[in-house]
């Protein structure tokens, strides 16, 4: 696999992004290279997506709907909303193209779907949708009270070096009923996702039975 320079990738990222999106940026690329190593991923590929998650949050709402608007990507209400925090997940994968040279699909579907998911991602994608929500920079689950965020990320951190998928279904779980509490728009994506892993891990409790 042809891959653009890390190094150089890296020094983009901290020349374009706030310091503290930067230092966030690293850990994601390190945990989603940790989980890759255990799980029998590419680690090259999870320290790539990794890096370049975030690589859209640079650019302001308008640059970011006008970039998926010219590439005939299909953006949901709430990706398109403004102020989105989802948007620059899918306006990301085309800047990973375009401006750092990326063309494996793998690693552009992980930066695309890394904040909403989507039914039967690949085992990247489920690395790099994790690894943004455990890598260590963050303090909390998505939970109502602030103990039991801590313990809760604690928890979710064990399990997915042990099962990607009850991860997956525990991450969007939590996320969904988090944004129900505090009467956040969800993504319809978001929803059918956390649907499909909650099947499948019903389905495969089923079968170990």
């Amino acid at each position: 696999m042809k891959t653009p320079a890390l190094d150089k990738i890296r020094e983009r990222m901290e020349k374009s992004l706030e310091a503290k999106r930067y230092e966030h940026t690293l850990s994601v690329a390190y945990t989603a290279a940790n989980l890759a190593a255990v799980h029998g991923a590419d680690t090259e590929k999870a320290l790539l997506a990794g890096m370049l998650h975030d690589c859209a949050k640079c650019m302001s709402h308008k640059k970011q709907v006008a970039l998926c608007k010219k590439n005939h990507v299909k953006l949901s209400e709430l990706e398109a909303a403004k102020d989105s925090p989802l948007l620059h997940a899918k306006a990301g994968s085309i800047v990973a193209r375009e401006t750092y040279g990326v063309t494996d699909e793998d690693i552009l579907n992980a930066i695309s779907y890394h904040t909403t998911g989507r039914p039967n991602m690949s085992l990247l994608e489920k690395i790099v949708f994790i690894a943004d929500y455990i890598e260590p920079g963050r303090r909390r689950a998505k939970k109502s009270s602030d103990d039991t965020q801590v313990r809760r990320l604690t928890q979710i951190r064990r399990m997915a070096y042990r099962d990607l998928d009850e991860t997956m279904c525990a991450i969007l779980g939590d996320t969904l009923n988090y944004l129900k509490e505090k009467g956040g728009s969800v993504d319809s994506m978001t929803q059918t996702t956390y649907d499909f892993y909650r099947q499948h891990a019903g389905e495969t409790a089923s079968a170990n039975n």
